[in-house]
C-alpha cells in the first residue's frame, strides 16, 4: 500500500473521527497540531485504524507514534 493512499484513509479517518472537514494531515502533523487530538480522541483513533485496515497495533507500536508519518510508516509494515 502506498503512502498516499494510506494518507488518504487517514484523512478520512480523523476528519470523521475528529468530526473535522478541513484536516490535511501531514508527515509531521502531531495530536499539539490538532486541537480535537486529545487522549480519548486518540483511542477512538487507533481503533477506527485498527478496524478499517483489520489488524490491531501492540502497545508498543502505539507508545511509538509520535507523528502521522510514524503511524503511516507503521501501517505500511501491518500491511505490506
Amino acid at each position: 500500500m502506498t503512502r498516499e493512499a494510506i494518507f488518504n484513509d487517514l484523512n478520512e479517518i480523523f476528519a470523521d473521527v475528529l468530526d473535522l472537514g478541513d484536516l490535511s494531515l501531514t508527515e509531521a502533523t502531531i495530536a499539539d497540531d490538532v486541537e480535537e487530538w486529545d487522549s480519548l480522541s486518540h483511542i477512538r483513533l487507533v481503533v477506527s485504524i485498527e478496524q478499517h485496515y483489520g489488524f490491531k497495533f501492540t502497545t508498543a507500536e502505539i507508545e511509538a507514534l509520535k507523528s502521522v508519518g510514524d503511524l503511516v510508516d507503521c501501517i505500511q509494515k501491518k500491511t505490506g
